[in-house]
């Protein structure tokens, strides 16, 4: 089974809400291009608190994103 990226599973998790990145962006209190690249899988390691409020916002734990990338 292939692993996924960060951003591949932030925009399945994303998409299985309904949610727009602008929607995502505005809850979890980040740039909507930020959402953006990391989607794209530009964006490398984000901080612990980015990440937390990109979790808090999907409704999964921050734990969620980085297991599913394992």
């Amino acid at each position: 089974m292939a692993e996924k990226t960060l951003g591949e599973v932030v925009r399945e998790l994303r998409e299985a809400r309904g949610m727009t990145q602008a929607q995502l962006a505005e809850k979890a209190q980040v740039a909507l291009s930020y959402v953006t690249v990391l989607e794209a899988g530009h964006q490398g390691n984000p901080s612990r608190q980015i990440l937390a409020r990109i979790a808090r916002a999907l409704g999964v734990p921050a734990k969620r994103l980085l297991d599913a990338t394992a």
